[in-house]
This record gives structure tokens, sequence and C-alpha cells, in this order.
């Protein structure tokens, strides 16, 4: 069956929410800059960097209430899909003002829609959440997460066509990745998915050729490369992933820089697009 459909079992989960309350301490921010640095020492009052929100809110599960991926078993707030491979798509966030360290912060978070698709690649499950930051009764960020859950790899499956980048572009960086890049930003975001840090399973079950790049860490690359070389505040940003980073192989990251509105990009070795993001600033 082709297109889009909504299964019962799973749209029950729509409207669905859950909330969070942490503090922004400084900590986490300042052990963030070992991995990539916004300037100084951050202190409390001084403004958290777009994307950082993901330092905070975690909800540890014990170590049984794990799926084989070492993410939390689903059938909690998110819905028991029963698809098992779970990727990073993208997501959309708006800014209304800074948070800003030392603030304690309410997160709200809601399912906004889930639904079923039979792709080229066998079945695909998409989840968009909702995530509101909250600070005395107003929202200052909102994030719009985009989650796949997709089948397992069979032997003989084709790689997905790659996708050209951009050829023009106004600056460009390149990222040069470590094992204990990898291991930090999995720490500090409480990130047990083993695609990360574990080599055989990333291979053997789940079907890449190596450990996979964190797409939120490349987000966050892109939204720091945009907001370093623009000018103004950053007022929204959203990014789509478009194929995996691996490893320790070095990327790049590229920008086309407009009034008030900023394009950017994270390309793969071999050329081929990673990512793609959309930033505007006011």
């Amino acid at each position: 069956m082709s297109g889009i459909e909504k299964s019962p079992a799973l749209e029950d989960w729509i409207g669905r929410t859950a909330t969070e309350r942490d503090t922004l301490d400084p900590r986490p921010a300042n052990l963030m800059q070992s991995i990539l640095p916004v300037g100084g020492e951050l202190a409390t009052g001084d403004a958290l960097p777009p994307l950082w929100n993901w330092l905070y809110f975690h909800s540890p599960q014990p170590l049984d209430a794990l799926g084989r991926d070492g993410h939390p078993k689903k059938g909690g707030f998110l819905p028991p899909v029963r698809l098992p491979r779970r990727m990073w798509a993208g997501g959309r966030f708006e800014f209304a003002d800074d948070l800003r360290i030392g603030d304690d912060i309410l997160k709200q978070s809601r399912i906004l829609n889930v639904a079923t698709k039979s792709g080229r690649t066998g079945a695909l499950c998409f989840v968009t959440v909702e995530h509101r930051y909250v600070r005395d009764d107003q929202t200052i960020w909102r994030e719009e997460h985009d989650i796949v859950y997709r089948e397992d790899p069979a032997p003989d499956q084709p790689l997905p066509a790659p996708v050209p980048a951009p050829q023009d572009f106004t600056d460009r960086e390149t990222i040069t990745p470590s094992i204990v890049m990898l291991f930090r930003y999995s720490a500090l975001t409480f990130n047990g998915h083993r695609i990360h840090y574990d080599r055989e399973y990333a291979r053997n079950v789940e079907g890449y050729p190596d450990l996979v790049f964190h797409g939120p860490l490349t987000a966050t690359f892109l939204a720091e490369f945009a907001r370093r070389r623009s000018s103004g505040r950053m007022s929204t940003f959203k990014y789509r992933a478009v194929s995996p980073l691996f490893d320790t192989a070095s990327f790049g990251i590229f920008l086309n820089r407009e009034d008030g509105h900023t394009t950017a990009w994270a390309c793969r070795p071999d050329g081929h697009l990673a990512m793609r993001a959309e930033a505007t600033f006011e």
C-alpha cells in the first residue's frame, strides 16, 4: 500500500503530553564547549546557544527499560511503533527570546502527528513531537522534532541515491570529528543510541558501514556556523537529515548568506548532501 495513512492504534498517541523541568546549569554548556566552542566560559545570565537545549531535560530510564538500540522502550510517551530502527529526521525551531544560563525552564511536550508509509525500502513511521520551553508562563523556544522509524535493512537492499550538494556558497568550514567527540556528545546529551558508539551493532544490526555521526550535532554545527557568520538574533532554524555522516571522516559545512536569511548544509566526504538547514535573523 502506498501513500500516507494513520494506524488507528498509533493514532491514539496523537495529543499525548509530557512535562519536564530543568535548570539550565552552566556546567553542561561549558562542557559542550570542549566540542563546539562559542567563546568564553558561559555563566548565569548568558544566552544559551541555539540547539543547546538538547544538553538538558534528561529522564534516565533503568537499563531493563531500554530497547535493543539503547533508547527507552516505546509505548510510554512515544507510540509503540513496531519498526525497530529509529532515526532523527529533522526539526524546526522558533526562538521568541533567549533561554539563559540559570533559567528554570518547563519543557512541555506533545505528540503532534503519527503517520505510516510504505516506501521503496519498506515500511516507515513518522512521528512529530512538539516541545515548548517555557519561562514564567511564556514560551521562549518552540521546537518540532521529526522522528522516523523503519525496518531493518535487507542484505540486498540498494543504497539510496545520493543527493547532490549545492555548488554556490559564501562561507565554508571543515569539521574533523574524533571518537572522543562522538563519545562526549553522547555523554552530554545522555544519548544511549548504540549506532554512535557500538561499531558491531551499527554494522551488523542496523546495516550502517560504520559508527553514525550524531545528526543533532551536525545540526548544531550548522546553527552555530550560521549564527557566527550572520548578523542579528536567530529567530528560526529548520534542518532536515538527507544521508548519514560516519565515524571520524571529515566533512564540510557551507553557507549562503543573504540579508536576514541564511541557508546551510553539510556535505559528505564524497561531496553529496548530508543535511540541509535554513535560519532567519532579526
